[in-house]
């Protein structure tokens, strides 16, 4: 049984690791000037088999300024850069199809005027089986840009306990296996020591009988 429960919980693991269901997870918000920085946008469908076009607008609201400026425009398969100042400074990095789920830009070469608000704008059109519907979905990242990365508290602490939790499941992954490994050798053993006695109980038997038949 604790055999069994092992190898589902390592089949469970693999499973998860390959399974491309959409997660939403918030994008990071401190970039390095100097360096790349990718905007997270994700908005899932809560329905993966409906049929669905979408395109994705960003804008940018520099710090201490009231409006947002359209910067940036994704409909399957083109990309377009809309502010001269992020000229030749925005890639695509979200869904490449029209199916979008993932609305992610690349920044290249973050400077400190980068700083300030960025909304991600997907407008989904889905197609049902009785009529069209349109979704818009808005998500904003406020993105701060520093000299030096800081990593925090919390960020640390998570990829500490990510190597604790893998290293804890590698050693209890060993012992299920050596525990198992041991439990069939010792029921294999059982086997043949019983298949040895009753191959030794009918040689006596034989010999038995021999004997008596030459008796009478």
């Amino acid at each position: 049984m604790i055999c069994l429960f092992g190898l589902l919980v390592v089949f469970n693991l693999l499973a998860s690791r390959c399974h491309g269901a959409c997660a939403e997870v918030d994008s990071l918000t401190e970039a390095v000037a100097g360096e790349g920085f990718l905007l997270g946008c994700i908005s899932c469908k809560r329905r993966e088999e409906v049929l669905a076009q979408s395109t994705v607008d960003w804008h940018f609201k520099p710090l201490g300024e009231e409006g947002f400026r359209h910067i940036f425009h994704y409909n399957h398969p083109s990309a377009e850069i809309l502010h001269e100042d992020f000229s030749d400074r925005l890639q695509w990095r979200g869904t490449i199809t029209s199916d979008i789920q993932i609305g992610a830009i690349y920044i290249l070469n973050v400077t400190f005027n980068d700083t300030g608000m960025f909304r991600c704008s997907i407008n989904r059109t889905l197609f049902l089986p009785q009529y069209e519907e349109n979704v818009l979905v808005e998500k904003e990242v406020e993105l701060t840009v520093v000299a030096v990365a800081n990593r925090e508290l919390a960020e640390v602490v998570s990829e500490i306990m990510m190597y604790v939790m893998i290293v804890v499941l590698q050693l209890w992954l060993i012992v299920v296996l050596i525990y198992c490994y041991k439990k069939i050798s010792g029921e294999q053993e059982e086997r043949d020591a019983r298949k040895a006695l009753k191959a030794q109980a009918g040689l006596l038997e034989s010999k038995d009988i021999c004997d008596t038949v030459q008796l009478e």
